[in-house]
């Protein structure tokens, strides 16, 4: 169990996003996730109310415009786009393992993982729907090895 704290900025529709700080093995509840504001003040947030909520570097710094990916990601996994229920669209990249999903929502990589967002929770209660755009780098691609043709006899020139 990791007793690391991390950073995060709740986003909630129709609100005021909220600055807080989770212990990422223990946030999320089975009606609500925690979160520590800053003034050392503990909040339960319903899922319904969290639209996303951003682990970020800084907390004081403004959200990320990049939603979705312009081109095809290079991270391994599965890419999806999710419509939220007001109608914003988020793209991000899933892990290939399913047991590593949760049962609340889905943790993606966002585009632009290198900007203030490291990793955005998107609760299955704020989506309308989830596409998958794609599998990137498959295990079964790279587990083949390419099979070489035997050759009998070499083809003599003169």
């Amino acid at each position: 169990m990791s007793s690391t704290a991390k950073r995060v900025l709740v986003r909630r529709f129709g609100r005021d996003s909220i600055a807080g700080i989770v212990y990422p093995d223990t946030y999320l509840k089975p009606l609500h996730l925690e979160l520590l504001r800053p003034d050392g003040t503990y909040l339960a947030i319903p899922y319904d109310e969290v639209k996303t909520v951003s682990f970020v570097r800084d907390l004081d710094a403004k959200p990320d415009p990049a939603r979705i990916f312009l081109t095809r990601p290079k991270l391994e996994g599965l890419w999806v786009r999710m419509v939220l229920r007001d109608g914003e669209v988020q793209d991000g990249v899933l892990p290939n393992n399913l047991l590593s999903w949760d049962l609340q929502g889905y943790t993606v990589t966002p585009p632009e993982s290198d900007s203030n967002n490291q990793r955005v929770f998107v609760p299955k209660e704020a989506l309308k729907s989830v596409q998958v755009l794609g599998v990137v780098g498959s295990p079964l691609r790279a587990a083949k090895p390419k099979k070489k043709v035997p050759t009998d006899a070499q083809p003599t020139l003169f």
